[in-house]
């Protein structure tokens, strides 16, 4: 399985709602870098996260386009995340089912067909602009 299929696996479980099918794609010691948040280490902390975001937003992302580096370690994904903000998140604005459409991306390294990182990023101030109005 190339590095890109492996991050396309991953991106359908999100889209489909499947932590399990998400937790599969990952190596046991993943390290999540979550975007302005702290890295977490391990399948349990990235369930972890999954269950409060969750419990927080309902998002679809779509426009995906999956890069790969020459040799299969690395790769990338643009895409566009769709979204609703359902429970207000700690130190966030209050949440009253807002939608909200963002540019984002994320970074990947894999080992033995398993993601081992996952880098996140999109802009936080365009999100909170977009909750607040």
């Amino acid at each position: 399985m190339t590095a890109k299929n492996v991050i396309k696996a991953y991106f359908k479980a999100f889209n489909d709602g499947d932590v399990d099918g998400m937790l599969e794609c990952l190596a046991e010691d993943v390290a999540h870098h979550v975007n302005e948040g702290q890295v977490r280490t391990g399948k349990a902390a990235f369930a972890a996260f999954c269950e409060h975001m969750n419990r927080c937003y309902k998002e679809h992302l779509d426009n995906m386009v999956i890069f790969e580096a020459e040799g299969g370690t690395r790769g990338a994904a643009e895409f566009v995340v769709n979204g609703t903000y359902l429970a207000t998140d700690e130190g966030l604005p209050e949440a009253n089912g807002q939608t909200y459409k963002l540019p984002a991306g994320s970074f990947f390294s894999l080992e033995n067909n398993k993601i081992t990182r996952v880098v996140t990023y999109y802009n936080l101030a365009d999100w909170v602009r977009q909750v607040s109005a």
